[in-house]
């Protein structure tokens, strides 16, 4: 750290050796009392150096040594903002004092007055009790921040550990978890240190971890577009740190259930498997389960009061657009909870499908109908199929399994945003719904547009491949197709269409950030793009589309041609 220039980082998450004898591959962690703590003056010290004025710093600390370190900090010049407890499940059993279940997360600063907490951002608010209990007109749209919170179960209050209070819920990452690195016993959830990021430093900005460990620091900043630079006395967990790394890229959605009490479900009969990775994994699993039943097996009354409180929120609108929109699926989250509707709200979205499916919202008319213009969705389509797609990687079983969970529609939202900023989360979202409902249509098009598309591939019909960093100088078509690879001709990483191409290829590529974030999903610095006419109508822009995801297998388009 002390080779790192002065004032370089913005963000530094410390998760040290908590000196209890743990068994590292080389580090000993059973040093003697004052040992300890002049080495830890020595690297707590070496932040405060690299950090920027305006830095912030996190430690994550057990029993033993909280106390000595937190004023260890304050005499280096750190002042603490807050004392985060971190209350995991799966914690470490102990058979002559009560099970260590929690750990101490503490918020420091270099600058009382001037430092980055991102409170007014969206992803870092929660709704107030106004919005959901009381759904009262007078509450702020754009939620609060949440008091201080003490309970000891939190299956005991649904409302409880959310995600701005300062004990924080989340499971441990136990041996048998999906994001369990599996080379390094103390390694960090993705969400928990998302949520410092998120809210501590901005895009861009340079994150430091100075114990890398399992580099889930690292990981978690790539996937949220910050820079990080993370160090490791073992030369094996620096290797495998590096392969962990080579697997993710910017706009990956971070591994775990954002919302705390969601993240280790109750199981109500007997034991549950984990979900497959791998896509034929999880369709065989699909194939041997049998056919839902054709009407939820629900309480009466609970399904006539879910009935009644979704008509109440919905405002005349669809079930699709009650599930996609924020704004109505808060609504209905205050509906149920005045009508003593058990769940949360991801159990209540999927039980409102099931209803829809068994045919129970039938008398409901919609007269409000949700009009989003091919045109108008141009912009952002491409991203809501990219933001799908890499739903679907993480182990999401369909659209409407990341719509249905606000936490995952969330992550959706953050990767299309990434892609192209500055659009709505219900526009991201229906834009995915607009291209899965036109899946069957435009797949059948490209099927008998198939011969057309061989002669459009034809020498000299095709454009050549130029770098995107030329984009302004591309000579493109006014609508038509367009083709992102790694290396000119193979390696496809995006098959897009667009009724305006050129300022589709201006507004994705144009600027350095954006093709940057494209380099992080290609893991390549050089791209190159390729273009074709088709006439301005989206439903054989669509049938190109498809036709040409099945030929050329891009990462990025959804698995089937245009949706799933």
């Amino acid at each position: 750290m002390n080779a790192l220039p002065a004032g370089s980082v913005d963000l530094a998450f410390a998760d040290p050796p908590f000196n209890i004898g743990y068994e590292y591959d080389v580090y000993d962690d059973s040093r003697e009392h004052e040992q300890y703590l002049d080495w830890s003056r020595q690297w707590i010290g070496a932040v405060h150096r690299a950090l920027k004025p305006t830095g912030t710093f996190w430690l994550a600390i057990g029993d033993e040594y909280a106390a000595e370190l937190k004023l260890i900090s304050r005499e280096i010049g750190f002042h603490c903002r807050s004392w985060v407890v971190w209350y995991y499940t799966f914690g470490v059993n102990c058979t002559r004092k009560f099970t260590r279940s929690h750990a101490h997360l503490f918020h420091f600063v270099k600058d009382r007055s001037q430092f980055t907490f991102r409170s007014e951002d969206p992803e870092n608010r929660i709704p107030s009790a106004r919005q959901l209990v009381y759904a009262d007109t007078r509450a702020n749209p754009r939620g609060r921040l949440a008091d201080d919170t003490w309970i000891l179960r939190p299956q005991d209050a649904a409302g409880a550990f959310t995600t701005m209070e300062d004990t924080w819920y989340f499971p441990r990452v136990a041996g048998t978890f999906k994001e369990r690195a599996g080379f390094h016993g103390c390694q960090m959830p993705e969400q928990l240190l998302g949520r410092i990021i998120r809210m501590c430093s901005e895009p861009g900005e340079l994150v430091l971890d100075p114990f890398s460990g399992s580099a889930s620091t690292l990981i978690v900043a790539r996937k949220l577009g910050r820079d990080y630079v993370g160090f490791d006395v073992s030369p094996e967990y620096i290797a495998r740190g590096r392969e962990r790394l080579a697997s993710v890229c910017v706009g990956d959605p971070l591994v775990g259930a954002a919302e705390p009490t969601a993240s280790a479900p109750p199981t109500p009969t007997g034991k549950t498997s984990g979900r497959p990775a791998n896509e034929f994994a999880r369709k065989q699993r699909k194939a041997s389960e049998p056919p839902p039943p054709a009407a939820p097996h629900v309480d009466e009354q609970v399904v006539k009061n879910l009935i009644a409180a979704y008509d109440k929120a919905r405002e005349g609108h669809s079930l699709d657009r009650v599930i996609a929109d924020p704004e109505l699926n808060t609504r209905l989250a205050a509906e149920c909870a005045a009508k003593g509707v058990p769940g949360d709200a991801r159990h209540i979205n999927r039980l409102l499908f099931r209803l829809r499916k068994a045919g129970r919202l039938a008398g409901l008319e919609t007269h409000q109908r949700t009009e989003f213009t091919w045109d108008h969705c141009d912009p952002f389509l491409f991203a809501s199929e990219i933001a799908w797609r890499k739903m679907i990687d993480a182990g999401a079983d369909s659209l409407d399994d990341v719509l249905c969970d606000p936490f995952a529609a969330a992550e959706f939202d953050a990767v299309a945003r990434r892609a192209a900023p500055g659009f709505t989360s219900l526009e991201y979202r229906w834009g995915a719904l607009k291209l899965r409902k036109e899946a069957n249509d435009a797949r059948a098009h490209g099927q008998r547009m198939s011969e057309t598309l061989t002669r459009l591939e034809g020498p000299g019909r095709l454009g050549a491949p130029r770098p995107l960093e030329e984009v302004a100088a591309i000579d493109a078509p006014a609508s038509g197709l367009y083709v992102v690879s790694g290396d000119g001709t193979d390696s496809t990483i995006y098959v897009g269409q667009s009724l305006h191409l050129r300022e589709r290829l201006t507004s994705n590529f144009g600027k350095k950030s954006l093709r940057q974030v494209w380099s992080e999903w290609a893991r390549s610095d050089s791209l190159f793009v390729r273009t074709f006419p088709a006439d301005t109508n989206s439903t054989i822009l669509l049938g190109y589309q498809s036709l040409l995801v099945q030929r050329l297998k891009p990462v990025l388009n959804l698995f089937d041609g245009t949706a799933i």
